[in-house]
C-alpha cells in the first residue's frame, strides 16, 4: 500500500508579472505569508478581489512565484458564487477557460481566460515516482479512510524534481471527504 499526505488547496491566484504590476505597482515587493509544501512555492499577505457580472469573491490569495500566465484557480462552490463553469484542467493549461475581472490595489485586470478548477493531483519527485513505479500523467485512485470515506478517482500523477510528495484537492473534495486534520490517502494503482 503507497500513502500520500493529503493538503487542501483553497481558492488563489497565480499572476503573471505584468499583471502583478498592474495590479500591485511596479517597485512592489511581496510579503510572504508562509511556505508552501512545494518547495519555493508560498502563500502570500497580498489578496486580490475576483469580479463576474454578477458577483464577487474578496481577498483571493496570491501564491508566488509568478508564472508566465496569470491562472485562477477555485473550486466548483467559488464558480458557483461567481457564476462560472470552469474547466477542470491540469495547473497550467488555461486555454478556452474562464474570463474573470481581478482587481488588485493599484489597478485592474479583465482576464480573457484563466479561469479554472485544478484537476486533483499527486506531486512527486522522480525519485519518488520511480519508487512507487508512477508515470507523469498516470491517473490512479486515492481512498481517504475515516467517517466520510471516499475514494477519489483520475488523480494525475505531476513529477518535477522540485516537487514533494504530496496529494492535492480543492475545498469541495476536501469538505466531502470529511477532512478536518492531516491526513494520508492510499494509493491504488
Amino acid at each position: 500500500m503507497i500513502k500520500v499526505p493529503v493538503e487542501v488547496s483553497a481558492r488563489h491566484i497565480h499572476l503573471s508579472q505584468k499583471d502583478f504590476e498592474i495590479l500591485f505597482g511596479q517597485n512592489y515587493k511581496i510579503n510572504f505569508l508562509k511556505p508552501l509544501s512545494q518547495k519555493g512555492q508560498y502563500a502570500c499577505e497580498e489578496t486580490v478581489n475576483l469580479k463576474t457580472k454578477n458577483s464577487e469573491l474578496k481577498n483571493v490569495r496570491l501564491v508566488y512565484p509568478n508564472r508566465k500566465q496569470t491562472q485562477v484557480e477555485l473550486s466548483k462552490t467559488d464558480a458557483y458564487k461567481l457564476d462560472l463553469n470552469p474547466p477542470i484542467r491540469r495547473s497550467g493549461k488555461i486555454t478556452k477557460s474562464e474570463k474573470i475581472t481581478i482587481i488588485g490595489p493599484k489597478g485592474k485586470i479583465n482576464l480573457n481566460q484563466g479561469v479554472i478548477i485544478s484537476a486533483r493531483h499527486i506531486h512527486t519527485s522522480p525519485n519518488d515516482a520511480k519508487k512507487y513505479g508512477l508515470k507523469d500523467g498516470q491517473k490512479v485512485s486515492v481512498k481517504i479512510k475515516g467517517q466520510r470515506s471516499i475514494t477519489f478517482h483520475q488523480v494525475i500523477i505531476r513529477i518535477d524534481p522540485t516537487f514533494v510528495w504530496r496529494f492535492q484537492i480543492d475545498t469541495d473534495e476536501a469538505n466531502a471527504a470529511g477532512i478536518t486534520s492531516k491526513v494520508a490517502g492510499e494509493i491504488n494503482i
